[in-house]
């Protein structure tokens, strides 16, 4: 069977656009209609599919860890078209932005670490400030934080990435045809998916800070668990852009739906969807434990904070030699290594195209033994006052985010890591587009130093950070850490999670729990986590999901240690490889999906 013509492609389409009257029901038959054609595609054979030939297997078989069931489906369904790591990426992230709207997203941002053929890219498709943005623009006329207005409505959306990112992602390294990454996620905004209960908390949890805000009850105040969930706007959205290709978001009528929008309400013109471009940039990479770690360089503060923290764990291992994993004094070590660790990235992360970031001093192999050699088993919590140590903040963004992680059996993988920033981003539905848009602009530095008598991050407890101010076309910090391990140059490990400041920690613990304490996939992300940051100083936070027993709580405080429980659960997706064999793992805290594809 060949694969159809631009023409045969749209005929099914084109034949019930003359024959529907426009009814609901009719509307559902359309789109129906749509997605049997892109079906058609999908179904085709490699040999016309695809753009270069079909390297020989060097694994048994392909795995995905995914955030929920419906993406764990597309990613099956697209290595069983021919498609590679990068095709199951692409639409797992398009499916997420139908199924997963709390976070999945067309109108976010995020970034990508891949390994094709053998080598490491990073794909930076995080959001931009509009050209009118100012660096005080959330604040007040007395010069304070006006509450809300970075959080809640259209000024609160930065310049979404997440469409040209996956557009750049797979025209370069992908091997099936645009139309057939994008099936998928038009079939389950067409004809529905089952809402999870989990997401119906999110919603009514969401709703309350939209409401009289934002038109997010028009969409989604029928999002309720059990229900299906059908987006004929979103459906629309999709099939122009699978048509179309990537920039018609930026370009074409989506484009144009977004600034009208924003006319009048925000800042995003048609100007900055036009100059939005996802870059490909060098990934950190480091060594560590015999494996090399790739991972994400700044404008995450993540990727540069996992290898300072592998790294100066691997320098104190004599510290840490007969403790116990997550005992007092392990909890009190590791707290001083995080300690350093947010106060490199207060003072020196931002967007690296606004402000150098001197990142190869800050993971230089001396600098972290030195930094190391300040930590002191019987130092007092803040005893001593932690500064940056190169010549100390950074908003923390919100920990609602949504990351998965896939393996294919040529060896290539994908770590991906994306986010509308809050739950359900702004609250701002694009009219006639049917998808959300972000609060990411939430995520600089929203009174820096200079802007009063103290700077105010976006987060309570956060720190000033000049770097990450707001500037027209600068992209926020984010903690976003997709992250792969290599061993002689082949995948051993992809992993990720949301989080917000919580993402580096706890995907440091899991590698620890992995490579220092030698527990399975399974056991490693079973284990407790706990979270520190320079501030708000001596506290410990830990988790819902497994909190601190009363005996670990009691001893943390006898420390002088505050221990306090958060309300966030981590998600982590991850795949590690044992030789040839990927043996896929999600986190028990969500309702991901963790799938060896043959």
């Amino acid at each position: 069977m060949s694969v159809p013509t631009h023409g045969a492609f749209r005929a099914p389409f084109a034949r019930a656009l003359a024959s529907a009257r426009f009814s609901c029901r009719n509307r559902r038959v359309l789109a129906s209609a749509w997605f049997a054609a892109l079906a058609v595609n999908v179904a085709a054979p490699l040999s016309a599919a695809a753009k270069t030939p079909a390297p020989k297997p060097a694994l048994d078989a392909s795995a995905v860890a995914a955030p929920d069931s419906y993406s764990a489906d597309t990613a099956q369904q697209i290595f069983a078209a021919g498609g590679n790591a990068v095709d199951a990426a692409v639409a797992m992230a398009f499916t997420l932005a139908v199924t997963r709207p709390d976070a999945g997203n067309l109108g976010g941002g995020g970034f990508m670490t891949l390994l094709v053929d053998g080598k490491p890219y990073f794909l930076d498709y995080r959001e931009r400030a509009p050209q009118q943005a100012t660096r005080d623009m959330y604040l007040d006329d007395k010069g304070n934080v006006a509450p809300g207005m970075s959080t809640v409505g259209h000024r609160a959306a930065a310049v979404p990435g997440t469409v040209d990112g996956m557009w750049e992602a797979q025209r370069r390294f992908g091997k099936l045809k645009w139309k057939q990454v994008l099936a998928p996620a038009i079939h389950y905004a067409t004809d529905g998916f089952q809402v999870d209960p989990r997401l119906q908390q999110r919603r009514d949890a969401a709703a309350k800070s939209f409401a009289g805000k934002t038109n997010f009850d028009a969409y989604f105040a029928n999002l309720k668990a059990g229900a299906m969930l059908r987006q004929p706007e979103l459906a629309q959205t999709l099939g122009r852009i699978a048509s179309d290709g990537g920039r018609e978001f930026y370009e074409g009528r989506t484009a144009q739906m977004i600034a009208a929008q924003m006319y009048g309400h925000g800042l995003i013109t048609s100007q900055d969807l036009s100059q939005y471009k996802a870059l490909w940039r060098e990934p950190l990479a480091a060594d560590w434990h015999g494996y090399r770690v790739i991972t994400a360089p700044p404008p995450s503060s993540g990727g540069l904070g996992l290898i300072q923290m592998l790294k100066m764990r691997a320098d104190l291992q004599p510290a840490f030699d007969g403790l116990a994993l997550n005992s007092a004094p392990y909890i009190h070590l590791i707290a001083q290594i995080e300690d350093r660790v947010f106060a490199d990235r207060q003072r020196h992360i931002g967007d690296p195209d606004a402000s150098p970031v001197p990142v190869a001093k800050l993971i230089d192999d001396a600098y972290l033994a030195q930094r190391a050699a300040e930590v002191k088993a019987d130092e007092a919590p803040a005893g001593a006052t932690v500064k940056p140590g190169v010549d100390g903040g950074a908003a923390t963004e919100k920990a609602q985010t949504t990351h998965f992680s896939v393996v294919d059996k040529w060896g290539n993988a994908v770590s991906n890591t994306y986010t509308l920033n809050g739950d359900f981003g702004s609250g701002v539905v694009v009219d006639g587009g049917g998808f959300l848009l972000n609060d990411a602009m939430d995520d600089f530095v929203i009174k820096p130093a200079g802007a009063g008598a103290t700077g105010a991050a976006s987060t309570p407890g956060a720190a000033d950070a000049e770097p990450d101010a707001i500037a027209p076309g600068r992209r926020p910090i984010s903690s976003m850490t997709p992250t792969l391990l290599l061993k002689d140059g082949k995948i051993a490990l992809a992993i990720g999670t949301p989080g917000g400041s919580r993402i580096l920690t706890t995907i440091f613990q899991v590698m620890t729990n992995l490579y220092d304490f030698d527990m399975s996939p399974t056991d490693a992300l079973a284990a407790m986590r706990f979270h520190h940051q320079l501030l708000p100083q001596k506290t410990i936070y830990f988790e819902p999901y497994r909190p601190a027993p009363d005996e670990l709580a009691t001893q943390l405080k006898a420390l002088g240690f505050t221990v306090e429980q958060q309300s966030f659960n981590g998600d982590v997706q991850m795949i590690r490889v044992d030789g040839t064999t990927p043996e896929p793992a999600s986190d028990p805290r969500g309702g991901g999906v963790a799938r060896v594809i043959r």
